[in-house]
């Protein structure tokens, strides 16, 4: 039975296969991921279809293949899934024996080739390297922090073709090699067709944002144990930039051709930084939506994403975008539109600065905003009075419950 490409999503016609986690001749079971495919938008877990022995692999690692392409075959013959899958039982050891091989070889399946080539390079022992990657995998940084800690970077040679490395430690000088993702590949595209297609500018200000703390610090423990969720900051910048695009309908729209689409309604991007790159997955109808559906939303949108689990769906439109530098400790940056959208608010990291109010100089905690904006359809008076009509739902949250 063929293990087949199914279909992508919308716009998606192929994928690239990235990983691989039977070889031929390993029994699988049905529903069993067998292998991994990365679009430009999402992580593809494909399961086999009947349970057997990959009797071949007709698409491998790094190849690109289109929707409706053989991936590989199944042997679904009983007769073969005993005879590869089943090692002769002659004594209990023997038995105990190809067992640990076997968790080995799968084990070894699932490291990439560059985890894969530290280990081998280097002798290592994978029981004695903690795992943090997904499912338990070893990731190279790892591997690497392994032989920091134990004075094994003291044996690693750079594969520079330099034969005497001499006095230098060889990590300073390690480089590797690595195929970009798919994902990696088109976030790449996205963001230089932005910065080629759209009249881009930012525009920037800043908010006081005690009043945001005072109620979290207020009704944090009473939100929670109702709504089952923390009160966050996004829900705060979600509300204030839906009350802010339902007046400056300019800055929820798109060009199409030498049209303008207007949308009267707010699919909210969040972007997340992930292992594999940013994302953004889209919060539908978030304009219909209270602070605790908005945070349970970017929450499990969120895990989602970390997870490599987002579908087409999650990933698909989006009118706005929010972005959080704030939580790498950035003060302040000049995001990206994510077309074909016409804007994208950053958000950055809030710290305790002094400033006039009244004629008296206090320390309040301030945030600088950014809203990065396509100069072709909004005027830079819509982006000024967009940023500042955000500026003031923060610091003044009453006007998003009153819709004032």
């Amino acid at each position: 039975m063929d293990i087949i490409v199914p279909q992508l999503g919308e716009s998606v016609s192929e994928a690239t296969v990235a990983k691989w986690f039977k070889r031929v001749g390993d029994s699988v079971i049905a529903d069993e991921t067998v292998v991994e495919l990365e679009t430009d938008k999402v992580t593809l877990e494909i399961n086999a279809p009947a349970t057997g022995v990959l009797a071949s692999i007709a698409s491998e690692e790094g190849v690109e293949v289109l929707v409706g392409a053989i991936l590989g075959e199944i042997e679904t013959s009983e007769n073969v899934i005993l005879s590869k899958s089943e090692p002769i039982q002659e004594s209990d050891k023997p038995l105990e024996r190809v067992s640990t091989e076997k968790g080995e070889e799968d084990r070894d399946l699932k490291l990439s080739p560059s985890v894969r080539k530290l280990v081998s390079d280097h002798n290592l022992d994978l029981n004695a390297i903690p795992a943090t990657g997904k499912g338990g995998r070893h990731t190279k940084g790892d591997v690497l922090s392994y032989m920091e800690s134990s004075g094994n970077q003291n044996n690693m040679v750079e594969d520079q073709g330099v034969d005497n490395p001499g006095t230098e430690n060889p990590l300073d000088r390690l480089e590797e090699r690595v195929r970009m993702t798919r994902l990696r590949t088109r976030i790449a595209e996205r963001l230089k067709e932005a910065q080629n297609t759209a009249a881009m500018l930012t525009t920037f200000n800043e908010v006081d944002m005690s009043s945001v703390l005072d109620a979290r610090r207020k009704y944090q423990e009473k939100f929670e144990s109702k709504h089952g969720v923390r009160l966050g900051f996004m829900s705060f910048f979600a509300k204030a930039c839906i009350t802010a695009l339902g007046e400056i309908t300019a800055v929820n729209a798109m060009i199409d051709g030498n049209e303008i689409i207007y949308r009267h309604y707010v699919d909210l991007g969040i972007a997340v930084g992930t292992d594999q790159g940013l994302v953004v997955p889209v919060l539908r109808d978030a304009h219909q939506k209270s602070f605790s559906e908005i945070e349970k939303s970017i929450g499990e949108l969120g895990k989602k994403a970390r997870a490599g689990e987002l579908s087409i769906q999650d990933l698909t439109g989006g009118t706005f975008t929010i972005t959080n530098g704030g939580v790498y400790g950035s003060l302040m940056s000049t995001p990206i539109i994510n077309p074909p959208q016409s804007a994208i608010l950053g958000m950055h990291k809030i710290e305790e600065r002094p400033i006039a109010i009244g004629g008296q100089v206090v320390i309040r905690p301030m945030m600088y905003l950014a809203l990065s904006y396509d100069h072709r359809i909004i005027d830079g008076a819509e982006a000024v009075t967009f940023l500042v009509r955000v500026k003031e739902c923060i610091e003044e949250p009453e006007r998003i419950l009153f819709d004032i």
